[in-house]
Order: C-alpha cells, then sequence, then structure tokens
C-alpha cells in the first residue's frame, strides 16, 4: 500500500511539472513569431523580419543544462549537416544569460559548427517563456508555431525532423 502511494504522489507530481511547464509556455502552436532583434559579435543581426517566407526552428538552450546538451548534440549529428544550406530554413539556438564570449568558448569545447546567439538579458527568451529549457519552437514559412517542444527526447527531435522535412517540401 506505501508503494502505491508513493507511486500516486510521483505521477501526480509530474503531472503538476508538466501543467505548470505549459503555463510557462509564452507562444503555443498557431500562435504569430514575435517581432525581435538578435545582435551578436560574432554573426551579426538577425530580425524577425528578415526571416520572413522560411522555415525557422528556435532552440533556446542554456550551457548547464544537462537536457540542452543532448539536444543540441542532435542538432550537430542530424539536423544542422542535413538543413545549413538549405536556403529556406534558418536556425537560432540561443543561449539564455550568455554572451558572445561564452558562447565561443562552449562552441570550441564542444566541437559544434553552428552559430550561436547571445540572450544576455534574457529578452528574447521572455518572448517565449519564463523559465523552463531546453526550448524548441518551428516556424512554418507564414511564420506561425507548428511545433512548441519543452525538454529532450529522441522522438520529439524525430518529429521534429519530419515536420521540418514537410514544412521545407511545400
Amino acid at each position: 500500500m506505501k508503494k502505491f502511494f508513493v507511486i500516486l504522489s510521483l505521477l501526480f507530481s509530474l503531472t503538476l511539472s508538466a501543467q505548470d511547464a505549459e503555463k510557462d509556455t509564452r507562444l503555443h502552436v498557431g500562435d504569430k513569431m514575435p517581432k525581435f532583434t538578435l545582435n551578436s559579435e560574432v554573426y551579426g543581426k538577425v530580425t524577425s523580419r528578415s526571416l520572413k517566407g522560411k522555415v525557422v526552428l528556435v532552440s533556446l538552450f542554456a550551457t548547464w543544462c544537462p537536457p540542452c546538451q543532448l539536444e543540441l548534440a542532435a542538432v550537430q549529428k542530424d539536423l544542422y549537416p542535413k538543413y545549413k544550406d538549405n536556403e529556406d530554413f534558418v536556425l537560432l539556438v540561443v543561449g539564455r544569460e550568455h554572451n558572445d564570449a561564452d558562447l565561443q568558448e562552449y562552441n570550441k569545447k564542444k566541437n559544434f559548427t553552428f552559430p550561436l546567439y547571445p540572450d544576455v538579458d534574457r529578452e528574447f527568451f521572455s518572448l517565449f517563456a519564463d523559465s523552463t529549457i531546453p526550448r524548441t519552437f518551428l516556424f512554418d514559412k507564414r511564420g506561425k508555431v507548428v511545433l512548441s517542444e519543452i525538454g529532450y527526447s529522441e522522438e520529439g527531435f524525430e518529429e521534429l525532423m519530419e515536420t521540418i522535412e514537410s514544412l521545407l517540401q511545400k
């Protein structure tokens, strides 16, 4: 009986955590891309306006976050090599509370070849969510959210890859 209550309370807390994470999301499927400007001393400036007509993947992470490490490793291994030269696709990987120097050092350490954009004051992040990372938002060519993920899973990443492929064929 004691095991039953332990399992029940664990399931209840996981349900509450999922609900809290969903409340933490500011953008949902069907919402439009917020207006923004990202500035990097290394990679230049990116604005939401410059992304019109493109499939855009926004990945929000922190260098200290273990699930973020798994997601970014999958981006490096599978996603970035496949789509880096596609003119209709843009990958925006944004380091929450990191500056350009932090991200350059991190890129070297991890051997990542994709750009990392800084979000020192969480200004960019706050357009998408309040706290939980990693976060992934996929926008279609009309600038609407078609997929939103909290955390990382191999199944979720496979779905992301399939959805990107589908959007690029339209």
